[in-house]
């Protein structure tokens, strides 16, 4: 197999199988070590019927990072394939706001520090009181800093069924409660209060916001970062933002070079802002809007 380099190869690298990659890069004791990953859930016990969250835990060392469901041009997201017991259901993860991480010189879109990946759990309204329940999943993850570690690991958390009349309360994980909570409150909700309107030719992405209320915070943001949620626009090159009238913004973004052919014709992200986008001063804000292809002019 030819060699791979990060700025040529990421179709490649995203369409091996994960399985093959980790195979290639070494075993799970090397990838193990700039990275921890544990199975925890907000509930002590499972009741019949009631959704609940498991997550993963991740702690990374310092220096190193994981990525975001989209990793931008370099990079693979962190994934957890469940083996569950009949009648469970597994929702996607729910990726909270994510942040701007470095491979190398290399901008990409992750993780770093201590992270929790939340997962919503369904389970049947069969169970049977009393018996206990294995919930169980391979994850695997890249985990890049000085160096890059692929990795996986088999995981698994048993929890006891408690009777369907059990007052939930009673179920809380109060270790990890509050922190899920914080989690699902930080993944990036649509934006409101603002009209979005989105343009591309061959090179750039342009996109103008526009406060459209009163509470909007009309001429403090002054700086925006765009997370790519399809790969449409270079994660690795600037952004630039111009203010302009009555509290508007524009931001102009690289398409990439990598980006799947034919080219996507909405814009699907995360905007992030440390000023935030409303009056509770929230940071990430998630947006799907179409978008105006301007076709080039003939000389």
């Amino acid at each position: 197999m030819p060699a791979l380099s990060f700025r040529s190869s990421l179709p490649a690298l995203l369409a091996v199988p994960a399985a093959l990659v980790l195979t290639l890069a070494g075993s799970p004791a090397r990838a193990a070590e700039p990275l921890d990953v544990t199975l925890v859930a907000n509930v002590t016990q499972v009741k019949p019927g009631v959704p609940f969250y498991a997550g993963l835990h991740l702690v990374h060392r310092e220096g190193y990072h994981t990525y975001w469901k989209f990793p931008g041009i370099v990079g693979v997201p962190t994934s957890m394939d469940w083996t569950l017991p009949p009648g469970w259901k597994a929702d996607d993860i729910t990726w909270p706001e994510p942040k701007q991480v470095h491979m190398f010189q290399i901008r990409a879109q992750g993780y770093h520090g201590d992270m929790l990946l939340p997962v919503r759990l369904t389970p049947p309204s069969d169970l049977a009181a009393g018996t206990k329940v294995t919930l169980k999943g391979k994850t695997s993850w890249m985990c890049c800093g000085r160096d890059c570690n692929p990795g996986f690991n088999e995981l698994t958390l048993d929890l006891p069924v408690a009777a369907a009349d059990a007052a939930p309360e009673t179920l809380v994980n109060t270790k990890w409660q509050e922190r899920f909570d914080a989690t699902l409150a930080s993944s990036p909700k649509p934006l409101k209060g603002w009209t979005v309107l989105a343009s591309r030719d061959e090179k750039h992405v342009t996109v103008t916001l526009t406060p459209n209320s009163e509470g909007m915070p009309k001429g403090k943001i002054k700086d925006v970062l765009f997370f790519t949620d399809d790969g449409l626009v270079n994660a690795d090159k600037d952004q630039v933002l111009e203010p302009l009238a009555n509290g508007a913004l524009r931001l102009t973004l690289e398409v990439s070079q990598y980006a799947e052919q034919p080219l996507a014709k909405r814009l699907v992200g995360v905007l992030q802002s440390k000023q935030g986008w409303d009056a509770k001063g929230t940071n990430s804000v998630a947006i799907d809007v179409p978008l105006i292809v301007i076709e080039p002019v003939d000389p």
